[in-house]
């Protein structure tokens, strides 16, 4: 069967065979290919890899994690806190040539909060009561309540062209974004080429004519095309590839704390993981320093439900009872919970992604010596997806994205009917917190209630988080600009360059 090549034209044909047009190409190498490109819907990292180029919101994160403008050039708050007034960039263009108006950010939010969609997004915008054009670059944004974690959670809110939000084209295989760099070819399975955005809104950038997203399944193959050459920049390294990167000629290892997070998902909406206590022997039947040192090589750090980088919300572990491993106590809460021992359980896992790989064999060791005997089931990414997706598991293991503020993964999980709670999990006083930390203005009342919100999460809840790892993105000599960041985030794409 032959390839198949999305948005190309004779004219790009043309313009890649011409080494001038092309002379500042970027070739980056990672593991997996996207299932789909929907900004509003698709969430993998292979996703946001490439979307995070081509894609803008409102506002944006920089390297330290601060809310910054991005299609918003500034904005005014309301006394009451329910009123947002956006001033849009002046000169701000979507990919197709139409400038960016406010009818385009009205249909984008539209998109979002429509249950049609099934945006995993949804939750953190649904405080929107209205969203309104007021003027040629001024759209005002109506809440319910007041939202202390608003502009945080815009970033995620992609602005695509009216006419897309409402089903002019396919965003799966198709995009149409406001970002530095245009998808120009997909060879599915074997590379994406994006090419720089002419006419973008902030002058002088990007500086690479092109990036090119080589697929790259095996992690030796990376290894050895970074160390030789062929490859200039490994985003997102395993800490196993690190490891052996560490000390290459020619090479740079940059390194910081992930927001993301190894877990394994409970579904709670039937036995045996419905009962509190099967779900705090689980927990208490993991060692997470024992994950820490044989899935990431030691470059981690046990952690609960927000990523010690976050360091003015982070709960040390030392709070979570459930944290101190120990095998025969996960027994006894097993009898407690009046189940046949050993608990069998199927354990589907995010095959695609190595560590997570790693992770589930070490999880399901350490279970099976407490009282439960665990079955792995590792799936394809597609499959993997479609399962979650539709909670299809009893238990799940993968790799989740963080956010800067923790209202951005902690509402859209836990809260009943969140629109990633594919736990089925509901709790009356979570909920309650989970409120009061979204309207909660004053700064030392909102740590208080996140504080207890961890606390409650860590050991009932239906997530039994395992580890952090450091964050590594390999470059080679010669490539400059590149900034990692926490949250994985590909913004400064646009100022990388090479250096001749």
């Amino acid at each position: 069967m032959g390839r198949t090549i999305w948005a190309v034209s004779a004219a790009v044909a043309a313009a890649l065979a011409a080494p001038m047009a092309w002379a500042q190409t970027l070739e980056v190498a990672t593991d997996q290919s996207p299932v789909g490109l929907d900004p509003h819907v698709a969430t993998s990292f292979a996703t946001v890899l490439v979307n995070g180029a081509v894609y803008e919101g409102l506002t944006s994160v920089d390297k330290d994690l601060k809310v910054v403008p991005e299609l918003a050039e500034s904005w005014t708050i309301s006394p009451d806190g329910l009123t947002y007034v956006f001033t849009l960039r002046q000169g701000a263009k979507f990919h197709d040539g139409s400038p960016v108006t406010p009818a385009d950010v009205a249909a984008s939010f539209a998109r979002v909060r429509d249950p049609k969609t099934g945006s995993p997004y949804a939750s953190r915008i649904d405080m929107v009561k209205e969203v309104t054009p007021t003027g040629d670059r001024q759209v005002t944004v109506t809440l319910t309540t007041p939202s202390a974690p608003f502009l945080a959670n815009l970033p995620q809110i992609s602005i695509v062209p009216a006419a897309a939000a409402t089903g002019g084209i396919d965003l799966q295989r198709k995009t149409d974004g406001t970002g530095p760099f245009t998808l120009k070819e997909w060879v599915p399975d074997t590379y994406l080429l994006l090419a720089k955005t002419d006419g973008y809104w902030d002058p002088g950038l990007p500086k690479l004519d092109a990036v090119k997203i080589n697929i790259v399944p095996e992690a030796s193959t990376r290894q050895v095309g970074l160390s030789g050459g062929t490859y200039q920049l490994l985003p997102n390294v395993d800490p196993a590839t690190a490891a052996t990167l560490q000390g290459t000629p020619g090479v740079t290892l940059l390194e910081t704390t992930d927001l993301s997070y190894t877990l394994v998902g409970m579904n709670v909406s039937t036995p045996p993981f419905d009962n509190p206590k099967v779900r705090e022997a689980l927990n208490t039947a993991i060692d997470r320093s024992q994950i820490v040192e044989a899935a990431y090589f030691g470059k981690g750090q046990p952690g609960g439900p927000l990523s010690p980088g976050l360091k003015d919300w982070a709960v040390p572990v030392s709070d979570y009872p459930c944290y101190a491993a120990d095998p025969e106590k996960a027994k006894a809460l097993l009898a407690e919970a009046g189940v046949t021992l050993p608990v069998k359980a199927e354990l589907k896992v995010l095959g695609s992604n190595q560590l997570v790989v790693d992770v589930s064999q070490v999880v399901q060791a350490q279970l099976n010596a407490a009282g439960f005997e665990v079955a792995l089931n590792v799936q394809e990414q597609g499959t993997f997806i479609q399962d979650w997706r539709n909670s299809n598991f009893q238990l799940f293991a993968s790799i989740n994205g963080g956010n800067v503020d923790p209202d951005g993964y902690l509402y859209r999980t836990f809260r009943t009917g969140g629109s990633t709670n594919v736990f089925k999990y509901s709790d009356a006083e979570v909920d309650k917190l989970l409120d009061e930390g979204r309207v909660t203005l004053d700064p030392a009342k909102r740590k208080a209630i996140y504080a207890d919100l961890q606390k409650r999460l860590a050991c009932d809840g239906p997530i039994a988080h395992l580890a952090f790892g450091q964050l590594f993105t390999a470059v080679r000599d010669g490539v400059t600009g590149y900034e990692i960041v926490g949250n994985r985030s590909t913004r400064s794409l646009r100022q990388t360059a090479l250096q001749k």
